[in-house]
């Protein structure tokens, strides 16, 4: 059975490119290494990162992360 409490990625609307900032940042990466993993502009995970923001309700990129991983939305 599902734990109700934890909200899926359909339920939040985190989209891949968000996801995959998210666990990136996780590891401690910075936005110009994410970028360059990703093939983007810095600009566009900093875009991310801040829909991510703004989708988990949460203060700053940190807090998305962790929100994030106590969801279950990504891993660590």
């Amino acid at each position: 059975m599902k734990d109700p409490v934890l909200a899926t990625e359909a339920q939040i609307g985190l989209r891949a490119g968000e996801r995959d900032v998210l666990e990136l940042l996780a590891r401690g990466l910075r936005h110009e290494q994410i970028a360059g993993r990703l093939g983007v502009r810095s600009e566009t995970v900093r875009s991310h990162a801040q829909n991510a923001v703004v989708r988990l309700g949460a203060a700053n990129s940190t807090q998305a992360v962790a929100i994030a991983i106590r969801r279950g939305l990504i891993q660590s």
